[in-house]
């Protein structure tokens, strides 16, 4: 990640956004139960730490091969929707 990108994301002032997600009862549960061994404050911030983690893997894994990039972009181009080219990329081991 650029040392620019990184100092952004550290930034404790950066700018939220408020979401909505269905999640399931127990999946929330099984969050606040996790968080305090995690060192989290709540459950909230656990989720966007995971967020976070898979985002900077997947990110990793496309800065590493620009050509990847490049071929999403022509097929965007062309028509391929997005969870055609997420499925595509899972099927071809490029994101797990």
């Amino acid at each position: 990640m650029k040392i620019n990108k990184l100092k952004k994301r550290l930034d404790p002032k950066r700018s939220m956004s408020t979401i909505a997600m269905r999640i399931p009862d127990d999946l929330i549960a099984d969050l606040k139960r996790v968080a305090p061994h995690k060192g989290f404050s709540g459950y909230q911030p656990l989720i966007r730490a995971y967020i976070g983690q898979g985002l900077r893997e997947d990110l990793s894994t496309l800065d590493s091969k620009p050509e990847i990039t490049k071929l999403i972009k022509s097929l965007k181009k062309q028509g391929v929707t997005e969870s055609a080219l997420t499925k595509a990329m899972i099927e071809a081991g490029v994101m797990v």
